[in-house]
Formats: structure tokens, C-alpha cells, sequence
């Protein structure tokens, strides 16, 4: 009598079981969702990443482009900021093919485009940079002369 009640209690279980994984796997949407770089200037681009898109998905935002986010685990997309976005803070939403339900993210639009790195010289002097050099270009000249004329007024006197 014992080995029956044994068994119908393990039978109840794996009822249970079965019963709740259609459930499980119905609940089964975007989660940790990642933005790198957290603060981004306009124009510049940021990634995205989320897990339990397993046939790929979207990325929205009113910062960018929607963006499609690659299938498999674990889910990558990139969007290009605008350039003339609003600086502030935004937010995301992830939402798989497979799946209705949504999850967010938020991140920081900064102002401007950045430091000019790596251009190579390829920008030129501003007006305030002539000036300046202008400035110390003709001090040396006043400077010259007048070291010329004090050395010909001490070499003249000794003859």
C-alpha cells in the first residue's frame, strides 16, 4: 500500500512538472540587456546586447534607427546615435521575434561629437591660432632688432 501512494505522489509530480513547462517557456523573453557604452556623444554608435532572443529581434529607441538584434543565446545589435539627438537620457526596448513581451534599458546621450582624435592633421588652424602665432612671430622680430641695434651701438663706441 505504501509502494502505491509512493507512486502516485511521484506521478502527481512529474504532472506538475510537465503542466508548468509549456508555462515556463511561454515566459521566455529579453533579459539582461546591456548598453556599451552606458553615456554616448551624438553621432557615435552603441552596442547592445540580451539573452533569450533565440530567433533574433529589435532594438528601439527614440535616440536611433531600430536595429535588429542578431538570433542565438545571446543577441547583439549596434545603432549609430543621431547626430542632432537631444542630449539627456533615453531608453530601449528589446523585443524578440518569438515573443510579445519587452525589456528595457537606459543610457545617456552626450552633447557634441567627441575629441577630433586621430585625424592626422587633416584640421586646420583657427583664426585665434594665427593670431596668436602672428603675435609671437612678430615679438621675436622686435626682439631681434632691438639685439641688433644695442650690439652695433656697443661695438661702435669702441673705435
Amino acid at each position: 500500500m505504501r509502494a502505491s501512494r509512493a507512486c502516485a505522489a511521484t506521478a502527481l509530480a512529474c504532472a506538475a512538472v510537465a503542466m508548468s513547462a509549456p508555462v515556463a517557456a511561454a515566459t521566455n523573453g529579453p533579459s539582461n540587456v546591456t548598453v556599451n557604452p552606458y553615456s554616448v556623444h551624438q553621432g557615435g554608435t552603441i552596442s547592445i546586447t540580451a539573452n533569450g532572443c533565440g530567433h533574433g529581434g529589435t532594438v528601439t529607441s527614440n535616440a536611433f534607427p531600430q536595429a535588429g538584434l542578431s538570433a542565438g543565446a545571446k543577441g547583439y545589435a549596434s545603432a549609430r546615435i543621431n547626430d542632432h539627438a537631444t542630449p539627456g537620457h533615453y531608453n530601449l526596448a528589446v523585443k524578440c521575434n518569438d515573443n510579445a513581451m519587452v525589456a528595457t534599458h537606459r543610457f545617456t546621450v552626450l552633447a557634441g561629437r567627441g575629441a577630433h582624435g586621430g585625424l592626422g592633421g587633416s584640421i586646420g588652424p583657427s583664426d585665434t591660432d594665427m593670431a596668436v602665432g602672428a603675435g609671437l612671430v612678430a615679438s621675436a622680430a622686435l626682439g631681434a632688432a632691438v639685439f641688433v641695434a644695442r650690439r652695433r651701438n656697443a661695438s661702435g663706441s669702441r673705435a
